[in-house]
């Protein structure tokens, strides 16, 4: 065998007999495997965009703007006091409004929005920073246009879908509109709180003006509103509108719309006063309007203008003569809460105001709150005893009672002895009231407030003789509106009309009718006389005035509840005040403040109104023709007289 021998290298080395392997750089390999994950990424997001691109709307065909029906109540006299639902104001274009209102959205907005393709990276960018900082949520980097995609097109959920969805409705609107176009179309969809879309409708409702005639100021604050319509409106909030609008004003001056001096100058200017008054006390009318429409029409998709009974002038009265007592008197008498309402004795409401501040509450004590009437109510009772025979000048016995379980006693523990009954209800006498619905019986009470006008559940038992069953203020009102109504049936309205922008009607009230009688003429004249004596020499003598009035206090417990309730010829009014909590005021009764404010705006009033119709009580005269004495008949008077032989005094049978 012959042996080989191995070749060597022309170098003389021993040559290897395996291959090396190449190595691969590390920049190489991960070059390689972002080019496979972006094609991937790219392939993914493609794929995600298509899907979202499915459920998009279609977005060929100009966008709906869907928007709930608005309703607009106005006044007597045609001004327009509440708005309601969504209002869209007039279509304008940026040719159409003030340079600084474009230039005060767009420092506050969006700054480079002429400059960026629909998203605005360098503002993403920046609130991604500013929410880093903060640790949570503060800022968007949304543009106009964004904004205007989802005002549009999309719901206002914040999910990654509605972003991307956002995103490429934007460019769509940034490829087929002019920069111009996508800004007007966006002020004019944007809301501004108080229910109004777009700049021109928030302008005439702010500042009672078109858009166009709104001056630098005006425009800071309607953008200032785009941040949060509710919290910065100058309805609601003057003081932190103004606020807004300074940093909107040096917002402008930072993006070179102002110089320094100039945005110096506008907020260097003092602040007005916040208005502290219950500035939008009518919204309690409005509020208990609007829930009324339903059940004159039912439910309807269509623009309503809504014509009502409230009187301007008197509301004005009512708010100043309750907001002046509550702010004189209120914390040194522990009084935090009040309302009040003035009523035509047909029904129609005139004024109501249902708290102190609606602002603070929207609760509205005159048609909601149930509260215990005290004395108020003891004129129901008396009126049924007339009812049941008896006279104004029937003698009874005022002392303490001391038969029965139930023994209330009289203010201030004092008796008066035998007086005439028209004596008693005119100093409110707690033991003559709860004698004489033992005498003439529970029930027959129930029956005569039912008819006068009050649905809420009375408990059948003696306190009902002062009082002590909640009821609204309105149903009070409404039983003594009856009284002045002589003696008709009194249902309580606010609207007297509604219809749509285009005059189509869907609700006229007809002509006022005589309602059917459900107290004797007779009866509402004694009534009446015996409460004209309660103001003119008893609990009631803060509300004189300088024309007849009848008229009635009522206190509960420990002074938690205070009224005055009380009629003229031509007026009805009701007061309440106190406090949410049920706790008791200080020293407050039926005859102090809320007689005081009950005074007032009678007083306030009563020239100032008319009766749009003749009144079943004398107009010329206070309660002349109505008032007559009704004289007690002979065989009554002899019975009488036979009972006064028989006994040194008229008593109740215990």
């Amino acid at each position: 065998m012959t042996k080989k021998t191995k070749k060597k290298s022309p170098s003389g080395k021993k040559r290897k007999t395996t291959k090396k392997k190449k190595k691969t750089s590390f920049f190489g390999s991960a070059f390689k495997w972002l080019f496979v994950l972006g094609l991937w990424s790219g392939i993914f997001l493609v794929a995600l965009l298509a899907w979202y691109a499915q459920e998009l709307p279609d977005i060929s065909k100009a966008p709906q703007f869907e928007r709930k029906a608005s309703i607009i109540v106005k006044a007597v006299d045609g001004s327009t006091i509440a708005r309601y639902g969504e209002i869209v104001g007039n279509s304008v274009t940026v040719e159409d409004m003030p340079s600084h209102l474009i230039y005060a959205v767009i420092a506050v907005e969006d700054r480079r929005f002429y400059q960026h393709f629909g998203l605005d990276p360098l503002g993403i960018t920046r609130a991604m920073v500013v929410n880093i900082k903060k640790g949570h949520f503060v800022q968007g980097g949304s543009t106009i246009t964004q904004q205007l995609a989802k005002n549009l097109f999309l719901s206002r959920d914040r999910t990654l879908k509605r972003k991307i969805q956002e995103a490429m409705l934007a460019f769509w609107l940034e490829h087929e509109l002019s920069k111009d176009e996508i800004l007007s179309a966006y002020l004019n969809r944007v809301y501004l709180g108080s229910g109004v879309y777009g700049v021109d409708a928030a302008a005439r409702l702010y500042f009672n003006k078109p858009v166009k005639d709104i001056n630098l100021r005006e425009s800071a604050v309607l953008a200032g509103l785009l941040k949060a319509p509710s919290r910065y409106s100058p309805l609601k909030n003057p003081t932190l509108s103004r606020q807004r609008s300074d940093v909107v004003l040096n917002a402008m001056a930072d993006a070179g719309y102002l110089t320094e001096d100039e945005a110096t100058g506008l907020t260097s200017v003092p602040h007005d006063p916040p208005d502290q008054k219950n500035k939008n006390a009518a919204r309690y009318y409005t509020d208990w309007v609007v829930d009324g429409i339903d059940d004159l029409i039912g439910t309807t998709e269509e623009d309503l203008i809504v014509h009502t009974t409230l009187r301007p002038r008197i509301q004005k009265n009512v708010e100043n003569a309750l907001t002046r007592v509550l702010d004189k008197y209120g914390e040194e008498r522990v009084v935090s809460q009040g309302a009040a309402i003035i009523m035509d004795p047909n029904g129609a409401v005139l004024a109501m105001i249902g708290g102190k501040n609606y602002g603070e509450s929207q609760f509205n004590r005159i048609t909601q709150a149930k509260r215990q009437p005290g004395s108020a109510f003891k004129p129901i009772v008396y009126l049924t005893a007339l009812e049941n025979g008896w006279y104004p000048d029937d003698l009874v016995i005022d002392e303490p009672i001391t038969k029965g379980r139930y023994r209330p006693k009289n203010f201030a523990h004092k008796y008066m002895g035998e007086v005439e009954l028209k004596t008693a209800l005119t100093f409110s006498l707690n033991t003559v009231s709860v004698n004489l619905m033992k005498e003439i019986g529970v029930h027959p009470v129930i029956d005569t407030a039912r008819r006068l006008g009050i649905y809420s559940p009375l408990e059948p038992d003696l306190s009902l003789a002062l009082g002590s069953t909640a009821i609204t203020p309105l149903e009070l009102a409404v039983a003594y509106a009856t009284l002045a109504n002589g003696g008709r049936a009194v249902y309580p309205y606010a609207i007297t009309r509604i219809a749509d922008e285009n005059g189509h009607v869907y609700y006229q009230r007809r002509q006022a009718r005589q309602n059917r009688i459900v107290v004797e003429r007779q009866h509402v004249s004694n009534i009446t006389n015996m409460l004209e004596s309660v103001v003119q020499y008893g609990t009631g003598r803060g509300a004189q005035q300088s024309f007849s009035v009848a008229g009635k206090t009522g206190t509960s417990q420990e002074s938690r509840d205070g009224w005055f309730m009380g009629y003229t010829d031509k007026l009805v009014g009701g007061v309440w005040l106190g406090n949410d909590d049920n706790t008791p005021m200080k020293n407050v009764t039926g005859g102090s403040l809320p007689a005081m404010v009950w005074s007032e705006m009678i007083r306030s009033s009563y020239a100032q109104y008319r009766r749009p119709q003749s009144s079943y009580l004398s107009s010329s005269s206070g309660f002349e023709g109505l008032l007559e004495r009704i004289t007690p008949s002979a065989e009554r008077r002899r019975e009488y007289e036979e009972r006064r032989r028989h006994e040194n005094t008229y008593r109740y049978n215990n």
